[in-house]
């Protein structure tokens, strides 16, 4: 019990390797909109089964309106806007790039805490983000035929990567408002029952708003035939179901309960070795080399997040 937080960092960093792999499968198979409708809508209904076994109710209990709200934003911010570009940045630049521009998070859940929350943002922060914008500058720039700096991997892609490590970092801050708020709203007698699931609850609630605006944008874009297609390809569907439980389902929960166990810059340090951990499995599954330059660069980045915590 003395390491529960840290092993269940590595577990999650092992679990949001095979979301990110199994989510670049899936997304090129049936579209991003498709995919994350998929996901979050049986994220939801799973995450309804434990809240009925935990509370005997298929809705998160004693959430004040207040604190659904600000869930809800972060469901948007975070699942919907964060999510979208992320996988949109899968079908650009691949997965194993994707994760690597999500090493920003920290960096932008800093920014916003400063301007939100009013947190420091003193030298310490800082020299965190400067290391790691160095990581993924390695990987990010080389030398072109004429010894100018050059992207070495499309600026669309770039812009995504940037994207979805914005509305997780805003996400994140707005997620820890929520929960806070949940906290204060479960009664105190109540509240050492059920404090491990609330991050699940919480969960929930961002689950349903992500679902909500990928269902909506199916419908606006007259997609929904997709779902109707994808629910009779059996292996696109186990897909789907692993990446939901190494994802928005099993992921994030016990990402957010590992910060219980274990102080938040240990946990999230470990967590953010995904980069390094996806170096191999893409290898195999899509044939991308893994060069020098890739492994310093994400090496050098999950050092700079850990800085953000460490120091």
């Amino acid at each position: 019990m003395q390491y529960i937080g840290e092993l269940i960092s590595i577990g999650v960093a092992v679990s949001w390797t095979v979301a990110a792999l199994g989510s670049e499968i899936g997304s090129r198979k049936v579209g991003v909109v498709a995919m994350n409708a998929w996901r979050l809508g049986v994220a939801f209904v799973l995450s309804g089964v434990l809240m009925w076994f935990v509370f005997g109710s298929l809705l998160p209990q004693y959430a004040s309106s207040g604190t659904v709200m600000v869930l809800l934003l972060s469901g948007v911010v975070g699942f919907f806007f964060g999510d979208w570009c992320l996988f949109k940045s899968y079908m650009v630049i691949g997965s194993r790039f994707g994760m690597l521009f999500m090493a920003m998070a920290p960096m932008f859940t800093a920014l916003f805490a400063w301007m939100i929350l009013g947190q420091e943002l003193g030298w310490r922060p800082l020299l965190a983000m400067a290391v790691t914008l160095t990581g993924i500058s390695v990987v990010v720039l080389g030398r072109g035929k004429d010894h100018h700096l050059e992207l070495q991997l499309p600026f669309k892609g770039i812009l995504f990567g940037i994207g979805a490590s914005v509305g997780q970092g805003l996400g994140l801050v707005l997620s820890k408002i929520g929960l806070d708020g949940y906290e204060h709203d479960v009664p105190q007698e109540l509240l050492p029952n059920v404090v491990d699931m609330l991050p699940f609850a919480a969960n929930m609630i961002r689950c349903f708003a992500g679902f909500v605006c990928f269902a909506l944008l199916l419908v606006v874009r007259r997609q929904t035939d997709i779902i109707r297609t994808s629910s009779r390809d059996t292996r696109f569907l186990l897909i789907m179901l692993m990446v939901v439980f190494t994802g928005p389902f099993i992921g994030v929960g016990f990402s957010l309960m590992a910060i219980q166990y274990t102080a938040a810059g240990i946990a999230s340090t470990i967590q953010a070795t995904t980069p390094i951990l996806i170096l191999v499995p893409t290898y195999y599954l899509f044939h991308q080399p893994i060069t020098a330059r890739s492994v310093i660069g994400a090496v050098v980045s999950v050092i700079g997040v850990s800085l953000f915590f460490l120091l």
